[in-house]
């Protein structure tokens, strides 16, 4: 069994492992269990009433969180002519076409969110198997196959906080909502819409409870659970 530090103990302690917390409770706790000398992650993990081994019981969506994530995102772009002039003028950190596919098949990936338009993406289809299983290949569902007006949105909507989800092989989903630094109403908004979204992404295989349990964390602090009925209920304004 691993051995926790002083610190992690002392934030445990303040949390009561029977309790269910109301989600504003649970992000007083978070913030004031975050004891990293870095800038802790909050991150909220659902545990999901579906088998993903059914296609219409897949969960998948996009959140823009409305505090941001505190996170400097790295976004590259496949296009060419005057979509990759929108893209650079929308200031993505890299766009190009052949030679960005390239390096990525030599090994590169120091990117966070890779988008293409349409027309590109009969070259990054050679990329699926370096980039599918680091949740970075461009795609329909995750918003990021993305025609040339629609560019500059994309890569706002990125910068300010856009958050991709989905659910993983044994049905739980993972997302970030911010930074321990963050103010008690800025996380809330965010968790609020972050569940907002996965309410409105339930699938239409979805039978019984769709959400089981929901624990809202920071890096390397104790999981707090939230109280799954009042956490699917919340709503964005």
């Amino acid at each position: 069994m691993a051995k926790h530090g002083k610190k992690y103990l002392e934030a445990r302690a303040k949390i009561d492992p029977a309790i269910n917390y109301a989600p504003d409770e649970a992000v007083r706790l978070v913030r004031e269990t975050a004891s990293t000398k870095f800038d802790s992650t909050v991150e909220v993990h659902l545990r999901m009433g579906v088998d993903p081994r059914h296609a219409d019981q897949q969960i998948r969506g996009v959140v823009l969180m409305p505090s941001g994530t505190g996170k400097e995102v790295r976004i590259l772009v496949f296009a060419e002519g005057d979509a990759a002039r929108a893209a650079e003028e929308a200031g993505a950190d890299f766009v190009g076409s052949d030679e960005l596919v390239n390096k990525i098949q030599a090994g590169w990936t120091d990117f966070d969110m890779a988008i293409a338009t349409p027309s590109m993406m009969k070259k990054v289809g050679r990329l699926g198997r370096v980039l599918g299983p680091r949740g970075l290949m461009p795609s329909p569902k995750a918003g990021t196959i993305v025609e040339e007006d629609d560019l500059g949105r994309v890569i706002s909507e990125a910068r300010q906080g856009r958050v991709e989800f989905k659910i993983d092989k044994t049905a739980n989903l993972h997302m970030p909502i911010g930074k321990a630094s963050f103010t008690q109403e800025q996380l809330l908004a965010n968790m609020i819409a972050a569940m907002d979204a996965v309410v409105r992404a339930k699938p239409t295989g979805a039978k019984g409870i769709y959400i089981k349990r929901v624990t809202m964390t920071s890096t390397m602090g104790p999981g707090i659970r939230v109280d799954a009925n009042q956490a699917a209920a919340l709503k964005v304004a």
